[in-house]
């Protein structure tokens, strides 16, 4: 199985202003794009994850907190599986890829940040939707 991976971005000031990028993105595989922005840095969405579906995120605005869990077994998982964190900051353009199989929980760091979520499947593409209760993993 792959392995979530931040892919680096970068940027570039000079008298004019500043431009964030990132040139090792590759975008061919999107086809769905939407933002998250948190009523509150005390709200936690998770954990919600894909079987077959590919996510990628990138900080617009403020800074996140976004927890990985790989899946056991999608209908009843172990509570004890362990979490990978990754901060994502819109300072620099990085962004975090997760491949198929990976449920996340993503928190606000800052007020009025802005996640950007990239998907590989359209919004009715597939049933590829996994829930858990915030609580469930130890």
């Amino acid at each position: 199985m792959k392995l979530p991976r931040i892919i680096k971005g970068n940027s570039f000031t000079d008298i004019r202003g500043t431009i964030f990028f990132n040139n090792s993105f590759d975008a061919s595989d999107i086809k769905r794009i939407y933002i998250i922005k948190n009523s509150s840095i005390n709200i936690i969405r998770g954990w919600q994850g894909h079987k077959v579906e590919q996510r990628w995120f990138s900080a617009l605005q403020g800074e996140f907190e976004i927890n990985l869990i790989e899946i056991d077994n999608w209908e009843t998982p172990s509570k004890y599986l362990k979490s990978i964190k990754y901060n994502l900051n819109s300072d620099i353009m990085n962004v975090l890829h997760v491949p198929s199989g990976f449920v996340s929980s993503i928190s606000s760091k800052e007020p009025d940040s802005k996640l950007l979520v990239m998907s590989n499947y359209g919004i009715n593409d597939i049933n590829d939707e996994y829930r858990y209760d915030i609580n469930y993993f130890n």
